[in-house]
């Protein structure tokens, strides 16, 4: 009999780190500032100066960037503040972007 060699090729899995997504917060005129720093220390866990900064960000340029998670988190923390923020009657808009 005849003996056969079996070559096995090598193979490798690469795993890719997950991906982060911003949650943003849009400036309006209707939403007041002070609505926006609770939100931001209630559910992004942000001390008052940082929030208050992301709040001016978000006053002056338009738009903010609260915090940066993985998808699942990001999403569940964006449906959190928009709960928040409807409670207490505005119309505050929260997106997420991926980052990149």
């Amino acid at each position: 009999m005849a003996t056969e060699t079996i070559k096995k090729k090598k193979t490798t899995t690469r795993i890719k780190k997950p991906k982060h997504w911003k949650v943003l917060f849009h400036n309006d005129n209707v939403t007041p500032m002070d609505l926006v720093i609770s939100i931001l220390r209630a559910i992004f866990k942000h001390d008052y100066p940082t929030a208050e900064k992301i709040t001016m960000q978000v006053h002056n340029e338009g738009i903010g960037v609260a915090g940066v998670y993985n998808y699942e988190v990001a999403e569940q923390k964006g449906i959190e503040a928009t709960t928040m923020a409807r409670t207490e009657g505005s119309p505050l808009r929260i997106t997420l972007e991926e980052d990149k």
